[in-house]
């Protein structure tokens, strides 16, 4: 939690520097695509590493990267040396890092709990997650204000500190991996073949695909609506996050609170929907308070729809082939958003903020009616085909 926070700090405080040294809309969308596009691009590669190589020894070292990342941008920013091009730089750098971090965390929990205990502890990570989420933005926002972006950025680079001390802590049993000698392009294949192949699990990913493409870039629009639309600041900036964050918490402990995935399938569809309806009145609001209140629904629909496919994902794939898996959950979540920046950002610049949001709004509520109308026709194929799990329940409708 102590890592997440200063994660969410420094993403505040990197939007809000951007749009205070440029005040473009297409830079403040650039920035986000600059800090995603290595996860669409070498997401999978993450995975096969994840399936391949030690996954506990690859999260060590991509908290040891993004420690580094952080302490060279703040130490840039608070001497005065940050320029814009310093920000895309070091972007793309931990969109790198993400890329192969991500996916071995993700599988690695699965590491750490009996199978049954699997789709609660995934819960309870979220709500970490999400938890953090609410402090993160806030605590940003009051630092911004009185003391500069540049310190957001140190205080996360020693936030890594405990979460790298509590990794090398760790003793984790073996797992069976095919090991570095099967070819990367074999089981790239694997993984892919999988995914298509699982018509619930294929369908699950499409809908996050389109909620990370067209809805979730209302993120980089934020500092707009904090600054000409509401009349805020960074602290405005950071309250609004945090509203969002607040709505993300309650959904992810919502799931925590869950024995199965008996369900989960109409939470994604409701998730959906629910992340669409509030966008659409986002852009419709001129109050602060308003706006704050819808950014809770935001929230907690966002994460409703994202944490419940996750666990669905995850109880849906065996062991060896959770890492690739994994992997394009994290290009569906993760790394179809900078496309939706760049989109966002541009016709944000022609049309405005609200405009783009609204548009956004209505193609995730539309996605989600889709995945709704679907749900009957796949529960007959739901398979959970994980060897490793003998005390699992034989069938579990995650509709």
């Amino acid at each position: 939690m102590i890592s997440v926070v200063g994660t969410w700090m420094q993403a505040t405080a990197q939007a809000w520097l951007v749009y205070r040294l440029t005040g473009s809309e297409i830079l403040l969308g650039l920035v986000g695509f600059a800090d995603k596009v290595p996860i669409f691009l070498l997401g999978v590669l993450g995975g096969a590493a994840a399936d391949r190589f030690d996954r506990h020894r690859i999260v060590v070292v991509t908290q040891v990267a993004s420690m580094v990342q952080a302490l060279i941008l703040g130490v840039l920013v608070v001497s005065g040396q940050a320029q814009v091009w310093h920000i895309f730089a070091l972007a793309i750098v931990m969109g790198t890092i993400n890329a192969f971090d991500t996916p071995a965390r993700q599988a690695l929990i699965a590491a750490m709990v009996e199978h049954d205990a699997l789709p609660n502890a995934l819960a309870l990570n979220s709500s970490v997650f999400n938890a953090a989420r609410v402090m993160g933005p806030a605590l940003a926002g009051i630092v911004v204000a009185t003391v500069g972006e540049g310190v957001c950025f140190l205080i996360n680079a020693l936030s890594y500190v405990g979460v790298i001390v509590c990794l090398t802590l760790m003793r984790l049993p073996g797992r069976r991996s095919d090991g570095p000698g099967v070819g990367l392009l074999t089981h790239l294949k694997q993984g892919l073949a999988y995914a298509a192949g699982n018509v619930p699990s294929r369908a699950l990913l499409l809908l996050l695909g389109a909620i990370s493409l067209f809805g979730a870039p209302y993120v980089v629009l934020m500092p707009i609506f904090a600054g000409k639309i509401l009349g805020g600041g960074a602290g405005g900036l950071g309250f609004l996050m945090a509203s969002s964050g607040v709505g993300a918490f309650l959904a992810a402990v919502m799931l925590a609170r869950r024995r199965s995935t008996a369900g989960l399938g109409r939470v994604v569809a409701m998730g959906a929907i629910g992340f669409g309806s509030g966008l659409v009145a986002l852009s419709f609001s001129r109050s602060y308070a308003l706006s704050s209140a819808i950014l809770v629904v935001i929230g907690f629909s966002l994460i409703a729809e994202a944490a419940a496919t996750n666990l669905l994902l995850q109880s849906l794939t065996p062991d060896h082939l959770r890492g690739r898996v994994m992997s394009l959950y994290t290009i569906m979540l993760l790394g179809m958003s900078p496309w939706g920046s760049l989109i966002a950002g541009t016709v944000a610049h022609a049309v405005g903020a609200p405009g783009t949001v609204l548009m956004g709004g209505v193609v995730c509520m539309l996605a989600g009616a889709a995945f709704a109308f679907r749900i009957p026709a796949m529960r007959p194929l739901v398979r959970y085909p994980i060897p490793e799990s003998p005390k699992a329940p034989a069938s579990q409708d995650p509709a």
